[in-house]
């Protein structure tokens, strides 16, 4: 009996150890932190600047720098959420949130199936003198 719950306990520590984050986070219909094939969007990040409308009160106060967002991809290339992770204010925040969603991804792949993955992304507002 004492082989029987050694073994099992074994066993338990093993799959717990090694049972790979992607297999699971794919069970918990969670998105994946990567994967082999990152999603890219559909005609390169110009496709993402072409739809993004620098805000008036930025020009006028003249807001520069970077937003950094988190989008979340699902299967199918389409971004079902954005979060900011930083802004900038003045408008950049929708700016940037707009202008991704209104772009298509190329899914994330792991193992030749599409996932779902976060993908973080920087855009820069900058004024142009």
């Amino acid at each position: 009996m004492k082989l029987f719950g050694s073994i099992l306990i074994v066993f338990i520590f093993i799959v717990g150890v090694f049972y790979p984050n992607a297999i699971y986070a794919q069970q918990q219909n969670k998105y994946l932190p990567f994967a082999e094939v990152m999603p890219q969007p559909k005609g390169g990040l110009a496709a993402i600047y072409k739809h993004i409308t620098y805000p008036q009160i930025a020009r006028e106060t003249g807001i520069q720098g970077k937003e950094y967002l988190l989008i979340y991809i699902d299967e199918k290339g389409n971004v079902d959420d954005v979060k900011v992770l930083k802004g900038l204010g003045a408008g950049c925040d929708e700016a940037a949130i707009n202008g991704v969603k209104d772009v298509k991804f190329t899914p994330g792949e792991n193992n030749g199936k599409p996932v779902k993955v976060k993908l973080s992304l920087a855009i820069t507002f900058k004024l142009q003198q």
